[in-house]
């Protein structure tokens, strides 16, 4: 005579005559479960590829928690015609009536769908006075100021302007050039007064000197401040750590951009 265990379900006939214990609070099929989730669990990852870093930067080879988000910056080429989009057509006019558009606009390029003259540094301030005051353009506000360095690159400061037509709902973007030893582009402040925080962020962070900007000071670092810290040569410091048993120099000893 078999005795049910206490608490346990009765046992039921199947119809070919075989005994159930598939009912409520049988346990029979929890082990295969658990073993599914547990590998499920520790399973690792997939290895990243080779040379592969976050954000689509490679060749990088920083460890001093940035990942080595190092780009090499494309070919100074144009891009080629047709363009798309209103493109075309906005180029088109703005080469028709500039006067000098070819002394200075060097390069129009359009990446990700988005559309970036590359200007001669000289030019930068009247350029954008007619962007903003011709009727068949009227980008009417500037969005932002940024920096950018390329170490590799001879004149590797490069100053970028994001310029917004409210009138027609159109993004354009304006970029420059400058080197470390002559950093000198003209200040924009006259033309879009939201450019004076902007300028002085670039200017402390990369160490581009706006020309004609009314108040060119530091704004996120001390006034007495060594140096611009968002420059790819700007030592980033510390102290070598012991942790278990493993000295980890400080990220100066560490930082490579080859």
């Amino acid at each position: 005579m078999s005795v049910t265990p206490q608490g346990s379900p009765p046992a039921r006939s199947s119809p070919d005559g075989e005994d159930d214990t598939t009912g409520v609070g049988s346990v029979s099929s929890a082990p295969e479960r658990a073993d599914v989730v547990s590998s499920a669990v520790d399973a690792a990852p997939p290895p990243r590829p080779a040379g592969s870093d976050m954000f689509g930067a490679a060749l990088g080879g920083d460890t001093s928690g940035y990942g080595g988000l190092v780009r090499k910056k494309g070919p100074g080429l144009s891009s080629e015609r047709p363009y798309g989009g209103w493109f075309d057509e906005a180029v088109d006019a703005l080469e028709e009536s500039y006067r000098g558009f070819g002394d200075t606009v060097t390069r129009v390029v359009v990446d990700r769908g988005e559309l970036t003259l590359h200007v001669r540094r000289q030019s930068v301030a009247a350029l954008c006075r007619y962007l903003r005051d011709n009727a068949n353009h009227r980008y009417e506000l500037l969005l932002g100021v940024s920096g950018v360095d390329f170490p590799d690159q001879d004149e590797r400061l490069h100053v970028v302007y994001h310029l917004l037509s409210m009138t027609y709902r159109r993004r354009l973007r304006l970029e420059t050039t400058c080197s470390v030893e002559d950093p000198h582009v003209a200040s924009v402040v006259g033309v879009y007064p939201t450019a004076d925080f902007h300028e002085r962020e670039t200017w402390d962070m990369f160490g581009v000197q706006f020309d004609g900007h009314p108040g060119l000071t530091r704004i996120l670092m001390p006034d007495d401040w060594d140096g611009h810290p968002q420059r790819k040569d700007y030592p980033l410091g510390g102290v070598p750590v012991e942790y278990k048993g493993a000295q980890i120099p400080p990220p100066d000893e560490r930082r490579s951009y080859a």
